[in-house]
This record gives structure tokens, C-alpha cells and sequence, in this order.
């Protein structure tokens, strides 16, 4: 299916270079000589690259036939991480290099997004927070809190993020998956 670039929408999944693109941000541009284009910025579902790209008015681009699936993680399996599809029950594998850095925070159970393209998945897209149980902090300093200071703290997925000096081992705690921050105890 085709689509002429004035349809563009925030969202909107295209075929350009042989890959898949997401459409970040698009503008309709009338210089006052010459011809009307629209500015873009295309994300590639598959590398995270981002482009910025002018169309001229009018053209038509391939829509990609995107196809977004609830995924549950189950486990690693070397490199490759596999996941179940939580309607048909079949399980995927996914390459690190697809998972991305969304890998920090891939906890078993734990249900994303998944976005396929001819059956083969393209990216994935994390809960907005997940609760982690902290493995190894130091232990806080008795005075110290009253500064808002903070330490690192190895979480059991093995990412490290910054946690207040009041959280012990062993407790779980809030966190934002889009900035790897610390949103409170879980």
C-alpha cells in the first residue's frame, strides 16, 4: 500500500532505503520559490538511527505492514533472548543486537511490546517502570541522607542505576526504563 507524504502522521510506519521507518516528526514546508516539500525525521525501527529526510509534496511512499504484538520474556539463550506471544503462544527469538538497551531491564515475565515486520521482529518497547530487587549496594552512611545523595546499586537484570543512600540490598525498587532513573521503592 502506498501513501502520499501530505498523509504523513506521527507514527506512521514507511518502507524507505529497504528498511522500516517510524515517523518521529514530519513538517509541511512552502518555501515561497520552489516547489513544497515535507521535512522528516524517520527513526529506523530496527537500529534506533534517526534521519532527517525531505520529501517533496505529493510523492508517494510505501507503508510498512507493521504488525505490534504483546510479548512475555522468558528467558536468554545465549546471546538471543526468547519470548512468548502472549495470544498464539509461539515463541520468538531475538537477537541482542534487536533487544537493544532494552536488555538492561528484561526481567523473566516481564510483557513488552514487540513490533514485527514479515513475521520478523523489528524492535521492542519496554513498560514504562519496572520493579527490580537491588543484588549489591553499599551500605548508606548514617547522616548521609539528609543531603538527597545517592549510590550506584547493581540490580538483578546486572544494570547498574543510581539509587538514594536509605536503599538496602535485597529491596526492590521503581524504575524508569526510558532513562534508567530511580522512581522510589517498588
Amino acid at each position: 500500500m502506498q501513501i502520499s507524504t501530505n498523509d504523513f502522521k506521527t507514527g506512521l510506519k514507511i518502507l524507505y532505503n529497504n528498511a522500516v521507518w517510524e515517523v518521529v516528526e514530519f513538517q509541511h514546508v512552502k518555501p515561497g520559490k520552489g516547489q513544497a516539500f515535507v521535512k522528516t525525521r524517520l527513526k529506523n525501527m530496527a537500529t534506533g538511527q534517526v534521519l532527517d529526510i525531505n520529501f517533496r509534496a505529493g510523492d508517494m511512499v510505501d507503508v510498512a505492514d507493521v504488525e505490534e504484538r504483546r510479548m512475555q520474556f522468558l528467558y536468554r539463550q545465549g546471546d538471543d533472548s526468547v519470548f512468548m506471544d502472549l495470544e498464539t503462544y509461539d515463541q520468538v527469538s531475538v537477537t541482542a543486537a534487536q533487544v537493544g538497551d532494552a536488555a538492561r531491564f528484561l526481567k523473566e515475565g516481564i510483557e513488552v511490546t514487540m513490533f514485527l515486520y514479515e513475521g520478523r521482529p523489528l524492535s521492542l518497547v519496554l513498560p514504562k517502570a519496572v520493579t527490580l530487587r537491588v543484588v549489591r549496594t553499599d551500605p548508606g552512611v548514617r547522616g548521609d541522607t539528609v543531603t538527597g545523595g545517592s549510590k550506584p546499586a547493581i540490580l538483578e537484570t546486572g544494570a547498574v542505576v543510581q539509587v538514594p543512600l536509605f536503599i538496602q540490598e535485597g529491596e526492590e525498587v521503581l524504575i524508569d526504563t526510558r532513562t534508567g532513573e530511580y522512581l522510589g521503592r517498588g
